[in-house]
Formats: C-alpha cells, sequence, structure tokens
C-alpha cells in the first residue's frame, strides 16, 4: 500500500500537513506513516538522565500522535502508523523515505513567519532532486476548508 510520510514536530505547520496527508490518503485508498524524530543533542547528559529524557521524549511523541491518529482515524477513515528515529532529523527523514518502498510521498507543512518555511523545508527542497519520491509542501496558513478542496 501506497502511503504518505508525514513529520510530527512541534511546529505549527505540522498540523497542516497531517491534515493534508489524511485527506489525500483517505481519497487515494493510501496510508499515513507519521515520523517523529529524537535529536541526539536532547541527550547529551549523564546516561541515566538521558535515557529518562529520551523515554519521556517518547511519551510525549505518543501523546501528540493519538491526538492526530485519534483525527485521522475518526475523520478521515486512516489508521496511521508512527515511527520513531533518532538523530539528525534531515538524515532520518531521508533514511525512512530510502528504507521503507511504500512511502510514496513525503508530506512537509510549510511556516508562515518571516523567518521563512522553516528548518525541514529548506533543507529537504534543496535535496529533494535526489529523492526516490516527490515532497509535497503544504502552506501552513490554508483553512481547513481550502484543504479538502484541494484534496
Amino acid at each position: 500500500m501506497r502511503k504518505f510520510l508525514v513529520v510530527l514536530d512541534d511546529s505549527r505547520e505540522c498540523l497542516n500537513a497531517m491534515r493534508f496527508a489524511a485527506m489525500r490518503a483517505a481519497k487515494t485508498k493510501a496510508g499515513v506513516e507519521i515520523l517523529a524524530v529524537i535529536p541526539p543533542e536532547e541527550f547529551n547528559h549523564w546516561i541515566g538522565v538521558g535515557d529518562i529524557m529520551r523515554e519521556e521524549a517518547r511519551e510525549r511523541i505518543h501523546a501528540h500522535f493519538e491526538v492526530f491518529a485519534k483525527w485521522m482515524r475518526d475523520r478521515q477513515g486512516v489508521d496511521p502508523e508512527l515511527v520513531i528515529r533518532e538523530g539528525e532529523p534531515i538524515a532520518q527523514i531521508i533514511a525512512q523515505v530510502r528504507e521503507d518502498s511504500d512511502i510514496g510521498v513525503l508530506v512537509l507543512g510549510a511556516g508562515t513567519d518571516k523567518k521563512g518555511p522553516g528548518p525541514l523545508v529548506t533543507q529537504l527542497s534543496r535535496s529533494s532532486g535526489t529523492l526516490p519520491i516527490p515532497v509535497t509542501i503544504v502552506p501552513g496558513d490554508l483553512s481547513k476548508e481550502r484543504l479538502e478542496e484541494i484534496t
């Protein structure tokens, strides 16, 4: 089954990327894979403290995932899967795309502030020509209604 890969992070634009991925998956009979990446700098502490912080990060990820997953199941009829990786976010996103041949599209949310679209969009845009799949960038300020029209 073809899957839409969407990245779960703390950005506001993540919400529209999630919505878009779920709506497209529902309309195309595809799946959604949600990738959360725990950056390595969170664990540069004593080993025991780093392990506790890693577990807390995983708990936060699962809590956020459950909110999105419930919406996807209830509203779109899509049951997403969660993948958690540790490392540099861009490298982990690319690795996930290359390792899972069912992923057909990477969906990213673009920020709307003056700083630009965000680090993921900026960095992955540069390497999009070497990715084996298309990248869909969803503007962070699209309304739910407009997303429904587009999908």
